[in-house]
C-alpha cells in the first residue's frame, strides 16, 4: 500500500505533470519574475545611472525638478524579466505566447526610442510619429488575433449572459483602439512615484484570473463567459504581475528608477491584449476606470482650454492637480492604487452577476 501510494505521488507530483498544471505554472513564473527582479534591480539601476538619466517630464509641478538626472528605462528590466520567465514557463507551441510578446515588444520599442530620444536629444519623437508606429504595431497585432482564429472577431457584453456581438472585419479597428487607447493612458497615469505600476498591479491579478477563467472550459460555462482559449497568457500575466510586484520594490516613493515610456507603453499594452484575448475587454473601463479618468482629465484639459481659455484642473493629468492641492505624492500612489484595487474587485464582481 506504501508503495502504491508513493509511486502514485512521484507521477502526480513530477514536474512534466506539472508542468501541465496552468495554475502551478503561473505562480512559479509569478515567483520567478519576482526572484529575478530582487536579484538583479540593483544592478539594473546601476547601469541606469551610467547611461539612462533624465530630466522630469515637462509640465509638471515645480518639486519635480528634484526628480532630475533621475535613472529610468526601467521598463526594459520588466520586459526582460517578463521574457525571461514567459520562455521558462509557457507552452511555446502555442501561438498566443509569440503573439502576446510581439505586442510587448513592439510597443517597448516605440517607448524605448522615445525615451532614447529624450535623453540624447532633449525631446522625444514627434507625437505623430509616435502615434504612427503605435497604430502599425496595434494594426500588426490585431491582424495577427483574427488570421489565428477568424472566429473570436466578436465583443461579450458584460452584465448579458451568453451574448457577445459578431463584428467581422471591425474586430481589427477594435483591437488596435483598445491596444493604443490603454498604452496611452497608462502613459498618462506615470507621473509619480509607483502611480503607474501600483494601479497595474490589481489589473494584472485580476486579468490573469480572469484569462484563466475564459481559458478552463467548464468555469467559463459555469460563468456564462465565452470560452476563449486563454488559459496559456494566465502564465504571460503572471509574470507581468510578478515583475510589476519586483518594480515597485525599487519605484516606490522616493523611487531610485522610473520606468520610462518603454515600460507604460509596453505595459498597457500587455493589460489591454490580455483584456482582449480574454474576451473581456469591457472589463477594461471598468477595471482600468483610474487610468480612464487620468486620460479624460487631459483630454478635457485641453478642450476647456482651448474653447474657454479657461483650465478645469490646476494640472493635468489629475493626480498632478491633487498635487498641487497639497497632497503628498506618496498619499496619491497609495491612495490611486487603492481606487484600482476596489475597481478590479467590482470588475470580478460582474463576471458572476451575469
Amino acid at each position: 500500500m506504501i508503495y502504491h501510494l508513493a509511486l502514485y505521488l512521484k507521477n502526480s507530483l513530477s514536474f512534466f505533470n506539472l508542468f501541465h498544471y496552468v495554475s502551478f505554472r503561473a505562480m512559479a513564473a509569478l515567483l520567478t519574475s519576482l526572484i529575478f527582479s530582487f536579484m538583479f534591480g540593483n544592478w539594473f539601476i546601476t547601469q541606469s545611472k551610467l547611461f539612462f538619466r533624465s530630466k522630469a517630464r515637462e509640465w509638471t509641478p515645480e518639486n519635480h525638478r528634484a526628480k532630475d538626472n533621475m535613472p529610468t528605462m526601467g521598463g526594459l528590466f520588466i520586459l526582460t524579466t517578463v521574457f525571461c520567465s514567459s520562455l521558462m514557463w509557457c507552452n511555446l507551441y502555442q501561438p498566443e505566447v509569440y503573439i502576446f510578446l510581439s505586442c510587448l515588444l513592439g510597443f517597448g520599442i516605440i517607448g524605448f526610442l522615445d525615451d532614447w530620444y529624450k535623453i540624447r536629444s532633449k525631446k522625444g519623437i514627434s507625437a505623430r510619429v509616435k502615434f504612427g508606429m503605435q497604430l502599425a504595431v496595434a494594426g500588426f497585432v490585431a491582424l495577427c488575433l483574427y488570421v489565428h482564429n477568424p472566429e473570436s472577431a466578436s465583443i461579450a457584453l458584460p452584465f448579458f449572459k451568453n451574448i457577445s456581438l459578431d463584428v467581422g472585419y471591425f474586430f481589427i479597428i477594435w483591437v488596435i483602439f483598445i491596444l493604443v487607447g490603454t498604452s496611452n493612458a497608462v502613459n498618462l497615469t506615470d507621473g509619480l512615484d509607483g502611480l503607474a505600476i501600483g494601479s497595474l498591479i490589481p489589473n494584472f491579478g485580476l486579468f490573469s484570473l480572469v484569462c484563466y477563467l475564459a481559458g478552463h472550459f467548464a468555469l467559463a460555462h459555469y460563468l456564462h463567459i465565452p470560452y476563449a482559449h486563454s488559459s496559456e497568457i494566465t502564465i504571460i500575466g503572471s509574470t507581468l504581475l510578478g515583475a510589476s510586484l519586483g518594480f515597485l520594490w525599487y519605484n516606490a516613493y522616493p523611487a531610485q528608477i522610473f520606468m520610462g515610456d518603454v515600460g507604460s507603453l509596453a505595459l498597457g499594452s500587455g493589460l489591454a491584449l490580455m483584456a482582449l484575448m480574454s474576451k473581456q475587454e469591457l472589463l477594461l473601463p471598468i477595471s482600468g476606470g483610474l487610468f480612464v479618468v487620468e486620460a479624460v482629465s487631459v483630454i478635457a484639459q485641453v478642450l476647456s482650454f482651448k474653447l474657454t481659455g479657461k483650465r478645469i484642473f490646476k494640472m493635468a493629468p489629475i493626480h498632478h492637480h491633487f498635487e498641487l492641492l497639497g497632497w503628498q505624492e506618496s498619499k496619491i500612489t497609495v491612495r490611486f492604487a487603492i481606487i484600482s484595487l476596489i475597481l478590479c474587485l467590482i470588475a470580478l464582481m460582474t463576471l458572476k452577476i451575469r
